[in-house]
């Protein structure tokens, strides 16, 4: 596990992604991501890149399996904004003190997306975590389609049993904006609609996040996104302890465990 080292290595990460999100996910690239098949855009250049690299891939060459997009708020405020920005009203989330912590376009790929994985890419957070002192994560975390009523359970869960606090509450543009609360809460079977959440997501709410009000459909991705917020100091110890031990700083191996 370590952070991208030169266009080679964020270059790897876009095939990655593209073949994920297009490939996979059937969302729907520009023509310029279609004829280079990788998924990238203006946020790639000045956001730093972790990579999950197996070292002993089938290919015979190290191959980025997993990775993660990771843009702090100083430096997203020197080059405009942040990408979450597009789908969600940010402004309370710029009222924390100190560094915040920006999270974007997760992707595994299929053969790897076991806990082996998903625990070095945590791993390589929070030892980002700790360097820059970061206060405050959140970003966007995608539910997949954009059939709301086939979503409607997740969504209402989210709403209702993870809500932020309303001085840290993102919401949905107005003009993309999609109620949450679309089943009552007493109506919702929370243990049930917990386990139909991407594991992702509930990878975050086990770090003790929280939701914005409202989602936003994203139809280029097929997705319907929600904003996920986490503060650092409601990870725990046991994550802490989980996720930072070792040295976890050089280029690791996706293991076979399973999730």
């Amino acid at each position: 596990m370590c952070l991208a080292d030169g266009a080679d290595d964020i270059e790897a990460a876009q095939r990655l992604r593209y073949h994920v999100f297009y490939e996979e996910r059937h969302a729907q690239p520009s023509p310029e991501m279609a004829a280079v098949k990788r998924d990238l855009d203006g946020f790639d250049a000045i956001c730093d890149h972790l990579l999950v690299i197996d070292d002993a891939h089938p290919s015979g060459a190290p191959t980025v399996v997993g990775t993660y997009r990771l843009l702090r708020r100083s430096v997203a405020l020197a080059h405009g904004r942040f990408y979450t920005a597009d789908e969600f009203d940010i402004g309370p989330l710029m009222t924390v003190e100190g560094e915040l912590l920006e999270l974007g376009r997760s992707c595994v790929a299929a053969e790897y997306r076991n806990r082996s994985t998903m625990q070095l890419l945590w791993r390589g957070i929070a030892i980002y975590l700790e360097h820059y002192d970061i206060q405050l994560m959140f970003g966007c975390a995608s539910l997949d389609g954009t059939d709301i009523d086939m979503l409607k359970t997740q969504l209402a869960y989210l709403h209702h049993y993870h809500l932020a606090p309303e001085a840290l509450r993102p919401v949905a543009v107005p003009e993309r904006y999609v109620a949450m609360d679309l089943v009552a809460k007493d109506d919702l079977h929370a243990t049930r609609a917990l386990a139909e959440l991407p594991p992702l997501v509930k990878g975050y709410l086990r770090l003790g996040g929280f939701v914005g009000d409202g989602a936003v459909v994203d139809k280029q991705f097929n997705t319907t996104d929600v904003c996920m917020i986490v503060k650092s100091d409601l990870i725990t110890g046991r994550y802490r302890d989980r996720y930072e031990g070792g040295s976890g700083r050089g280029r690791g191996k996706a293991g076979d465990e399973g999730a």
